[in-house]
C-alpha cells in the first residue's frame, strides 16, 4: 500500500471555511492523474490551523470522496501523545487506510521519548498502519536510524516519511531497518535519489501541481527505469525549488490559485507571497505550461 506518489494535499478554503467542492475536484484530478495515495491534514494541508472539528471533517470527506480507489493516509501527528492518540483513533474510525504522524515538535523529546510516543499511539490503534515523519527542520529533533529500527519492530509501524535532507541518513536507515520499514521521500528533490537506493515512494508537495509527473517519476523508479527517472527528476527541479521559495504551502496555494484549482486563501500566520518571489514563481509555473 505504501508505494508510489502520495500527494500531501492542500486544504482549500473559501471565506474562512473548508471548500469541499474544490476539495472534491482536487481528489478526482489526482485519481485521474495516477496519484497513488492521498495524505490530507498534513503540514501542506495547514493542519496547524485546522480546528479539531475541521480536521475530522476533512478526513471524513476525503475518505468518502476517494471511496477506496486509492489509499488515504491521514495526518494525525501532535506533540501531545494523548492528542496524537485521539486524532489517530478518529482517522481510523473515519475509514482512513493509515496515519502519517510527525515527530513531536517544539518539546524536543529524547530518542527514548520519541520511541515511547509512537509506541503508545501504535498500541492504542492496533492493526492501523502508521508512517512516522522525520523532519528535523520543523520539529527541532532528528529521529535516529537506531530509533527507527526499534520502531520498525512494532507491527503496525510500517514506514517513515524521511525529510532530513540527508542521503547518508537514508543509507543508515536502510542499514538499520532493512526491508522492515518503507522509506518514503519527504523531499521532492530527493525522490529519485531515495528511490534508487531502495525507497518505496514519496509523500509529495509538488504532486499538488504536477500529479501526473510525480506519479510517473515514482513508477519509473519502482520499475527500475532509472535513466528516464533521473531525467524527469532533473526536469522537475526548477519547479520544486520555486514551490519552496517561501514557507510551504504559501507558494503552492498561489500556484494552484493561478491554475484555477483553489482560492488563494491561507490562514494566519501564513500570508500571501512577496511580490518578487511571486514573480519568480509565476515565471516558473508559466515555463512548465501550467498556466
Amino acid at each position: 500500500m505504501f508505494a508510489g506518489s502520495f500527494v500531501a494535499l492542500i486544504t482549500p478554503f473559501s471565506n474562512g471555511r473548508v471548500d469541499e467542492s474544490r476539495l472534491a475536484d482536487l481528489i478526482e484530478w489526482h485519481i485521474s492523474s495516477g496519484t497513488h495515495g492521498i495524505v490530507p491534514c498534513g503540514t501542506t494541508g495547514e493542519s496547524a490551523t485546522l480546528s479539531h472539528e475541521e480536521h475530522t471533517q476533512v478526513i471524513k470527506f476525503v475518505v468518502g470522496q476517494v471511496k477506496k480507489r486509492i489509499p488515504v493516509v491521514a495526518g494525525t501527528g501532535s506533540n501531545s501523545t494523548a492528542e496524537a492518540i485521539r486524532l489517530t483513533s478518529e482517522a481510523r474510525d473515519a475509514g482512513a487506510d493509515g496515519a502519517l504522524m510527525i515527530s513531536p515538535y517544539y518539546n524536543r523529546p529524547t530518542q527514548e521519548g520519541i520511541y515511547q510516543h509512537y509506541k503508545a499511539v501504535a498500541q492504542a490503534v492496533p492493526g492501523f498502519p502508521i508512517v512516522f515523519y522525520n523532519i528535523p527542520g520543523r520539529t527541532g529533533s532528528n529521529i535516529e536510524p537506531s530509533t527507527m529500527a526499534r520502531l520498525a519492530e512494532i507491527d503496525n509501524i510500517v514506514g517513515v516519511k524521511e525529510a532530513a535532507g540527508s542521503i547518508d541518513q537514508v543509507l543508515n536507515i536502510l542499514d538499520a531497518c532493512g526491508d522492515k520499514l518503507a522509506i518514503l521521500s519527504g523531499e521532492d528533490s530527493l525522490t529519485f535519489s531515495m528511490m534508487s537506493l531502495g525507497g518505496k515512494g514519496v509523500i509529495s508537495t509538488a504532486a499538488n501541481v504536477v500529479p501526473r509527473e510525480m506519479a510517473d517519476l515514482a513508477n519509473l523508479c519502482l520499475s527500475k527505469q532509472y535513466e528516464p527517472a533521473a531525467k524527469l527528476q532533473l526536469k522537475l527541479l526548477p519547479l520544486i525549488r520555486a514551490l519552496f521559495v517561501e514557507t510551504n504551502p504559501i507558494p503552492l496555494k498561489t500556484a494552484l490559485a493561478w491554475m484555477g484549482k483553489c482560492e488563494l486563501e491561507l490562514r494566519l500566520p501564513l500570508v500571501t507571497m512577496g511580490e518578487g518571489n511571486a514573480a519568480k514563481l509565476h515565471a516558473t509555473i508559466k515555463d512548465f505550461g501550467l498556466i
